[in-house]
């Protein structure tokens, strides 16, 4: 069994692809054939920091084995996980507790799946417990053309919200656009604050979705109305802000919203997947796979993800 493991704390080349001893499901596990392995910016830090063995947050296949006790799924039977400990998903088999896997519908494929769980469930989060969008509501999304962003746009849009989109390249534009941006700006680090301005007639916006780490931090705040809410989920991107508590411009609401709190039951993670899944189904909510690498290209997908030069969900195909 082949699986992409970080051989050390660096780069993209210390990705190494090695054979490993086939995993065993125990009690409460399943084992499974990976078809597609979802590629974050989050696995980014983990590999930088070799906070895992063997990085992958997420992914879909077909189990093959069942451990002691496990009722709820069957070999044969297509998947798709969430997982954050060591038994990362860059690999052609991996074992899951089964309060981390839910049931794939027919009518999805495995690199859908794949594509639309982890960052799905986390823009759901977002809009609807972080920062419950109203209709009206004026909103920032921060890489609007990227996984979490285009997923986020469709979704703030659906529940009437207005979207100014922030894309980091001239071409990613209209990528943003056909998700549902209203307004889409080109802007690196905190350019884009006067403009944010102008478009909401100088009184800010109501929320700020901010997944591009600490060089932009201070300039979201910036952009907040009196009681806006800033939605913070960069901290393994770059350097971790702070701020003083006195220091909080204009009474904002201020959350890190993080995804275990979200699904902390298996309950929760069915529930969301399943209404997830099912926006898919009924083409309410489309997912843009931008590129597919080999298990031996991961050191390649990360070079790209890094380099903001790509648009959608990256996958790696084992």
């Amino acid at each position: 069994m082949k699986a992409t493991v970080i051989s050390r704390a660096g780069g993209p080349e210390v990705l190494e692809l090695r054979e490993r001893p086939a995993p065993r499901p125990g009690p409460g596990e399943i084992l499974v054939d990976v078809r597609a392995a979802g590629v974050n910016f989050f696995d980014v830090g983990i590999r930088r920091g070799r906070l895992a063995e063997v990085p992958g947050m997420e992914g879909a296949g077909e189990v093959v084995e069942t451990g002691e006790g496990v009722r709820e799924f069957a070999p044969g039977d297509r998947v798709a996980w969430l997982t954050v400990d060591t038994h990362g998903s860059y690999a052609q088999q991996v074992v899951l507790p089964v309060d981390r896997v839910v049931a794939v519908p027919d009518a999805l494929d495995e690199e859908t799946a794949a594509a639309v769980l982890l960052q799905g469930l986390t823009a759901h989060h977002h809009c609807t417990v972080c920062h419950p969008v109203r209709p009206g509501d004026l909103t920032l999304v921060h890489a609007a053309a990227g996984g979490v962003g285009l997923l986020l746009t469709q979704m703030i849009k659906a529940r009437g919200g207005i979207v100014i989109g922030l894309v980091s390249r001239p071409e990613k534009v209209e990528v943003a656009r056909a998700a549902g941006a209203d307004h889409v700006l080109v802007s690196t680090g905190d350019a884009f604050v006067d403009r944010v301005r102008e478009l909401t007639g100088g009184e800010g916006v109501h929320a700020v979705f901010d997944g591009a780490g600490g060089p932009t931090f201070s300039a979201s705040l910036e952009v907040l109305r009196p009681h806006g809410t800033m939605v913070f989920y960069g901290p393994l991107i770059g350097d971790v802000p702070t701020i003083a508590v006195n220091e909080i411009p204009r009474s904002i609401r201020l959350t890190y919203g993080t995804l275990p709190d979200h699904i902390s039951t298996r309950e929760e993670l069915t529930a969301h997947a399943t209404e997830l899944f099912a926006m898919v189904e009924k083409g309410e909510l489309a997912v843009r796979i931008g590129d597919r690498y080999p298990l031996a290209e991961a050191a390649r997908a990360h070079t790209d993800i890094e380099s903001r030069r790509t648009t959608g969900k990256l996958l790696l195909i084992p």
